[in-house]
């Protein structure tokens, strides 16, 4: 038992679970002929590269570092404008119930019908993303925003427009909250998503909360409309970033090469692990130092370059025993044997489509999400990631009642300052995260003699227990409060705890399905997309009508809130525990094709 993760009783290897570390303590050992693992050497302990990258300089693990980052950091700058849209009118909800001449109800459906295109529409674009890449999709939905932005703008005093332009708008937003994250399990090996990861959880869902610090002012001063425009505006700047430099990520790289992603009783895997799995307790050491002095050279941006920091160590210098019939089977790869192809053109990088990236029905890749939602994993990582965005939707959406209402009678400014408590708790869970994710990986996995388990990426539930279940806590008693001479900062204050851990716990559920399931993150991410857009849209409806039950009362509803995330996080502990089993259960299992749908 690692850690206290449980190991399996069927499976000798579990997908999911690898050899994270060339430890030199403990290094891997492998039989004559059998090729050496590429690693990154740029660190003072050598990282074993998981998934392994193909020779083929078109493939997004051989690209440059600095490429790679840059595409991330295009995509996550489009998905801050993209997400923006969603808390746009939190500031303005007195200005457009005047505008309107609708209830406050009314304008807190508006950002309900965003999240409901947001939800609908990745049921859609997720297949799509699947069988044909993401490119597309990003440049197609930053067109979209632009258009359905200049729409809001342009509906003034028209509701039924507003609304139309809002579900398109969530439309236009599905590609960066669905797919962003996905692009990092595209782009990085294990040991380099945890920051990435926290970097764009940040973009989807923090960034979106200093938007109404500025949308106050800017009502204020240019009126709401301008809001829309500037969106449009900023979405058009980026365009041309997105088209010309962000190829497509998705590859479809041989099976063998998914370390991470191999059984026990795949092909050629039960010799591939025995290797690298079982090491002896006293080998002959093999360190940094006994690399070969030329390194493999990993085709990047240029050919006849070497990519600094990386290289293919041999497993073992110590000799083997030789080769027979039944144990000749190479590390599961075809490397040296396959000519890589040429590596693509700027030009043809810009192709909107460079080929088909799987052999699947797209009906039955539009059903799996919700085949997903019943998978034990999926039901938790959509309750971890989904109610606390929820929660945060919901504390918005009655924010007004509050703080627009008496004793404050706040105006647009005021409310919109409101939100810099959330965001410095986005940005505070966004450190916390980063700092943490991969650290903690990386010595969870040294305690374990250096094999990794998908489920070391739990840990980041108790910081996001702390915060969030503080935050949900002390908003409600602290809310009620402002009657009695609370300063409004303290419940403020509170909600930013409360997205500090929404935060966290969305970077947490992210990295774990991505590492323990990373040949269904795309579907996975979808319904969890859906789940969450669904859910808020739902609280957007009760919100007003939960408080009126309560006598307009909040600290006996976010009692409740505050215990049911409370239990939803304690629910990580089976995880972590049985994580291991029940990824062997359900790869032995085959929950999608036991639903007709692989």
């Amino acid at each position: 038992m690692g850690l206290g993760v449980l190991e399996d009783r069927v499976m000798e290897h579990v997908p999911g679970t690898t050899r994270y570390f060339d430890d030199p303590e403990r290094p891997q050992f492998s039989s004559e002929g059998v090729e050496g693992l590429k690693c990154d050497t740029s660190g003072p302990m050598p990282i074993i590269l998981v998934p392994q990258p193909s020779d083929d300089p078109n493939d997004p693990l051989n690209w440059p570092l600095w490429k790679r980052d840059l595409i991330t950091f295009i995509l996550s700058v489009t998905a801050i404008f993209a997400t923006c849209l969603g808390p746009i009118l939190a500031a303005n909800t007195l200005t457009l119930t005047e505008d309107f001449s609708v209830k406050f109800s009314k304008v807190a459906e508006l950002t309900g019908w965003y999240l409901f295109g947001v939800g609908i529409a990745a049921f859609f674009f997720v297949p799509s993303g699947r069988l044909w890449g993401k490119r597309h999709l990003f440049v197609g939905g930053t067109i979209l925003l632009i258009i359905t932005s200049a729409w809001g703008g342009a509906s003034r005093h028209n509701y039924a427009s507003m609304a139309a332009a809002r579900v398109f708008q969530g439309v236009a937003t599905a590609p960066f909250e669905s797919l962003v994250n996905v692009a990092v399990g595209d782009l990085y090996c294990v040991h380099q998503r945890g920051i990435r990861m926290a970097f764009t959880n940040l973009a989807v869902f923090g960034g979106a909360f200093f938007t109404p610090i500025l949308v106050g002012k800017i009502t204020h001063e240019i009126g709401w409309q301008w809001t829309f425009y500037f969106v449009a505006i900023f979405c058009g700047l980026c365009l041309p970033a997105v088209y010309f430099f962000c190829p497509e990520t998705a590859y479809r790289r041989d099976q063998s090469l998914n370390t991470d992603m191999l059984s026990s009783d795949g092909p050629g895997a039960q010799q591939f692990f025995a290797n690298t799995l079982n090491a002896p307790e006293e080998p002959e050491k093999t360190t940094k130092r006994d690399a070969p002095s030329t390194p493999d050279t990993l085709v990047g941006d240029d050919a006849n370059q070497t990519q600094v920091g990386l290289s293919e160590i041999p497993i073992s210098s110590a000799p083997a025993a030789p080769a027979t019939s039944s144990t000749a089977a190479p590390v599961p790869t075809a490397r040296a044997s396959v000519v890589p192809p040429p590596k693509a053109t700027f030009k043809d990088s810009l192709a909107m489509f460079n080929g088909r990236k799987a052999d699947e029905n797209f009906v039955k890749l539009m059903l799996r999400p919700i085949v997903l939602f019943f998978h034990p994993a999926f039901f938790w990582a959509c309750l971890i990631q989904g109610l606390m965005i929820g929660w945060t939707v919901f504390i918005g959406v009655i924010l007004a009642q509050f703080f627009i209402g008496p004793p404050l009678w706040w105006g647009e400014v005021e409310t919109g300052y409101a939100y810099t408590a959330a965001f410095v708790g986005a940005i505070v869970g966004f450190l916390i995260a980063g700092l943490l994710s991969d650290w903690s990986a990386r010595l969870m996995t040294k305690w374990n003699k250096g094999i990794y388990e998908p489920e070391f990426r739990l840990f980041l539930i108790i910081p996001m227990m702390i915060f969030g279940c503080i935050g949900l806590y002390g908003w409600g008693p602290t809310a009620d409060d402002l009657l009695w001479d609370i300063p409004p900062a303290i419940p403020l204050m509170f909600f930013g705890f409360q997205v500090a851990g929404m935060v966290i716990g969305a970077v947490a559920s992210s990295l774990y399905i991505v590492d323990a399931y990373r040949d269904l993150a795309i579907e996975g991410f979808t319904i969890m997309i859906v789940f969450k857009n669904l859910l808020s849209f739902g609280l957007t409806l009760k919100a007003f009508q939960w408080l009126v039950l309560n006598q307009t009362k909040a600290t006996p509803l976010f009692n409740i809130i505050g215990s049911v995330q409370l239990v939803v996080c304690l629910s990580s502990i089976p995880l972590y525990v049985f994580g291991k089993r029940m990824r062997s259960f359900y790869h032995r299992h085959d929950w999608l094709a036991f639903c007709k749908v692989r």
